[in-house]
Order: C-alpha cells, then sequence, then structure tokens
C-alpha cells in the first residue's frame, strides 16, 4: 500500500508549495508555520474529520520558561526541561535535538497563543513524574480533541485547505532524490495526485500496525491500543523504501491507568496526588510513581492485566479538571464508598488485604519505614474517606521511533544526509524518549508535535536545493 515510486512522467492534477500528510497537532502546526512563512500550503488527512493522536490525549504541551509560568510564579528554564528530557530517557536521545526542541516550544505556545488565539495556561496544582517544574500547559478543557478542534480553526481562518478522506499511498522521487509529489486514495476510491516543492510527514507512528508492533515491542503486542486508528506506519514504511534512518523503534509510550471497561483515560494525578494501585489480590505491586509510561507494562503483568487505583475525594477534585475524568465519573467508571472497608465490598478487592494496604501507605506518608518498591510518599498527604477506585489497564499509546531528522526536521539518510525537500515531525520523526518506554517524559508526544512540527513548517517553506547540505536556521 505504501510505496515510494519514481516521478518519470506523472501528471499531477495540483500543486502545492508545502504538502503536509496529517492533520494532527503536528500536521496543523506545520501548516500555520509554512503559511506564515508565505508557502502555498496544502494539507491531505485520512479521516473525514481531523484527530489523529492529538485528541486521545489530554492536550497538555511542556514548555519552559513562558509567560505563562511567570504569570503563575513559576520558575523554569529550557535548560532544567533539556536536562529533566534528558535523564528520564536515560541519556539516549540525541541532546542538541533535545535542546532544540526544550528552547522552541516556548515561543510556539506563545506564538501560537498571540497570532491564533488559543488559551494556554499552565496546571499549577499538581506535578508530573520527571518535570522538576510545573510546566504542563493546556486549553481550558484540557483535553487533546479541544487542542485539535482549536488548531483546526486555525487553520481554516488562514485559509488553509485541508483535503479529508485522503489516504496518502504512494510518495514520488525525483532522480535527484527530490520528493516530486504524492498519489492518494479518495472515498469513491479514485486516485489523486498532488506535486509539491516540499513534503512535511505528520502522519504519526505505528502503533496501529500489529505487525510493526510485533517487530519493535513485541511486549506490547496485545496491549489495548489506545492511540488512533490512522497510526499504521506510513512513514517508516516509507522511509525504509527511501533508505532512511529508523531511530529508537522499540521507543513507545504506554499509559498504566486506562479505565476499564471504559475505555476511558484517567489523569495520572490519582498517582502523584497520593493515590496508590493494587492488584485483584488486594496488593500494591510497584513504585506507581516513576511514570504512567512505563507502568503500562507493570500493570499487564498483573492478574487478568488489570489493576485498581485507589484515592480520595481531594486527588478526585484536583482530576476533576480533566474533562476525561468527568465523563469516567459520569459513565459510572469511579467506584466511591465511605471506607475503605465499603470500597472493598463495592470493587471486589479483598477486605482485609486492601485494608492492610491501606494502612501500609498511611504509614509510609507519615514517614515511618521506607517503601519495599522505593517510592517516597513524604511529600502528599494521608487518603480520607470518601475513598473512590478505578480499574484500570495498561494500554499503548503511541510510538517513539521513527525517522531521524535534523535540526530543520529534514529526513536523514542512513549515511546521515538530509532529504532536501522531506520533513518529519510528530510521531513519524524520532521523538526525544530513547529506546524504553521508561524514557517518556510527561508530554513528549505533543512537544516534538507542535515543537517540531512548526520548524517544519517553517523549513518546508524554503526546501534545500539537492546540492545543498547545510541547515538553515528558521527560528530568526
Amino acid at each position: 500500500m505504501n510505496t515510494v515510486r519514481p516521478v518519470d512522467a506523472i501528471a499531477f492534477e495540483a500543486e502545492a508549495d508545502v504538502l503536509i500528510i496529517g492533520a494532527g497537532a503536528a500536521g496543523l502546526v506545520a501548516a500555520l508555520a509554512a503559511k506564515e512563512a508565505r508557502a502555498e500550503v496544502v494539507i491531505v488527512e485520512r479521516d473525514a474529520v481531523p484527530s489523529g493522536s492529538t485528541a486521545l490525549s489530554a492536550g497538555l504541551i511542556p514548555a519552559a520558561g513562558t509567560r505563562f509560568q511567570r504569570q503563575a510564579g513559576i520558575e523554569d528554564s529550557p535548560a532544567l526541561f533539556a536536562r529533566d528530557i534528558l535523564e528520564k530517557a536515560h541519556h539516549e536521545p540525541d541532546a542538541a535535538m533535545v535542546e532544540r526542541l526544550a528552547e522552541r516550544i516556548g515561543p510556539v505556545l506563545e506564538w501560537l497563543a498571540d497570532r491564533h488565539g488559543l488559551p494556554f495556561d499552565v496546571i499549577t496544582n499538581f506535578s508530573y513524574p520527571g518535570h522538576s517544574a510545573r510546566r504542563m500547559h493546556g486549553l481550558p478543557k484540557r483535553t487533546g480533541s479541544e487542542l485539535i478542534d482549536r488548531l483546526r480553526e486555525a487553520v481554516e481562518a488562514q485559509e488553509i485547505p485541508i483535503l479529508t478522506g485522503f489516504r496518502a499511498t504512494t510518495l514520488f522521487r525525483s532522480p535527484d532524490g527530490m520528493i516530486a509529489g504524492i498519489a492518494g486514495t479518495r472515498p469513491d476510491g479514485g486516485e489523486e495526485r498532488i506535486g509539491c516543492k516540499a513534503l512535511v510527514l505528520a502522519c504519526n507512528g505505528y502503533g496501529g500496525n500489529r505487525v510493526l508492533v510485533a517487530r519493535h515491542i513485541p511486549h506490547m503486542t496485545e496491549a489495548l491500543w489506545f492511540g488512533h486508528s490512522g497510526n499504521e506506519g506510513d512513514a517508516v514504511l516509507w522511509g525504509e523504501q527511501l533508505g532512511a534512518e529508523l531511530v529508537d523503534m522499540s521507543g513507545h509510550q504506554g499509559h498504566g491507568s486506562v479505565a476499564q471497561p471504559h475505555g476511558i483515560l484517567i489523569s495520572w494525578a490519582t498517582i502523584m496526588e497520593g493515590g496508590f494501585q493494587v492488584n485483584a489480590l488486594g496488593e500494591r505491586f510497584s513504585d506507581e510513581s516513576h511514570g504512567y509510561s512505563e507502568q503500562a507494562a507493570t500493570v499487564l503483568r498483573q492478574p487478568e492485566g488489570k489493576a485498581w487505583t485507589i484515592f480520595d475525594a481531594r486527588i478526585a477534585g484536583i482530576a476533576r479538571q480533566f474533562e476525561d475524568f468527568q465523563n469516567a465519573e459520569a459513565q459510572g467508571a469511579i467506584v466511591s464508598a465511605a471506607s475503605i472497608e465499603d470500597l472493598a465490598a463495592k470493587t471486589g478487592l479483598p477486605g482485609a488485604t486492601l485494608a492492610d494496604t491501606a494502612g501500609e501507605v498511611a504509614v509510609l506518608k507519615r514517614g515511618e519505614g521506607q517503601d519495599r518498591f522505593g517510592r517516597d510518599f513524604s511529600n502528599v498527604p494521608p487518603l480520607a474517606a470518601p475513598f473512590h477506585a478505578v480499574r484500570v489497564t495498561g494500554a499503548l499509546f503511541h510510538t517513539q521511533g521513527g525517522l531521524r531528522v535534523d535540526a530543520a526536521a529534514r529526513v536523514l539518510d542512513k549515511g546521515g544526509r538530509a532529504f532536501p525537500n522531506l520533513h518529519a515531525c510528530g510521531g513519524a520523526a524520532v521523538g526525544v524518549s530513547g529506546a524504553q518506554a521508561s524514557g517518556y517524559l510527561s508530554g513528549n508526544g505533543l512537544l516534538t508535535a507542535v515543537a517540531l512540527g512548526e520548524i517544519a513548517g517553517r523549513a518546508a517553506a524554503f526546501p534545500s536545493p539537492p546540492s545543498k547540505s547545510a541547515v538553515v536556521d528558521f527560528d530568526t
């Protein structure tokens, strides 16, 4: 289905300066940036309505040193942010790229706010694991669907066409290495060809392709896929045929907190503010605070691949700022009880064991003893009635491996040479999480979608000739 062909004498029905495959956050931001650079832009999107993996997320974007943080009295810097990314990812990602994205994301969010009216603010009432400062920026509803809708509205206001129902299948390559255009199918079965001066791959990762998951992340093959169905690895498959370098292909974002059977993401605030997880035996089984990504595989190793997250009304109040949590409550996913004993009865957990576990956590929160799993409970208050619980499973959200790119988001071949007019961003490009799920720092996915999307869009507006290898700094 995904092929690369020589351009030969192909006739294109339409042309664009910058052609973008994918209308998730990465593609939409790339389009806005390219348009501002005075390029003629066209986006093609396989779905009837733009959504992508972004729409399934909480829509939170980490950024450091922003005016939104300053307004909230938060001290932070891109250098500290870059350090946090690298430490969480075991220093596996390219440090220069991490630093570039950490520097770029703040100005991009302020640009989206000022130029396109996206009302960002910072979450100030809890911290995400691995972040040294509170730097998660979101829109009022704290949903990815809201982020997509606002970006789509901004694109439409700029009169940038989005061709929905367009399934890109073929890249056409010139003898000089330039990408001349693409072909794709429409809902009526017809094929359409669009030429371009530069192409941006913003078509996300490969988590929805079970063959590729089995090859690169075999232990997650049977995990619940909680990403967008369009994540079929288009960029990976095209990249393999082009001779592009693929990096950190085992890297991915999991999540150890998807409500079952409701299929709703439960905020990790339920853990970071002092909640804990137990298995079907009523026993804790890990240091839950390490991160929600690595917790996915840990939960899946429990009986039936399920766990219960235990928290209280105070924590529920914090989580309620997220629309997903409100939906979980409305659908009955959250169980409430006046006591731990009643909670055990309502969840079917062993009462005596759950009481012992809750008692052990209470002791640890008083600073008495050390947690056998290594978790530090010292800075969170004890749980108090009424208590809450939600049954969850581990899931694969999206992949972090992908095409290696340079500082202008141009795709690199296995020899380190840039394809002159081929760019990648978001899940199509390698992320900054390294090769392990534990390397994923909260928000890394939208960091690369938004920051690298903006870089790709501006760079694609000025594609390099085949003979030119220098990278232009598009920040000025």
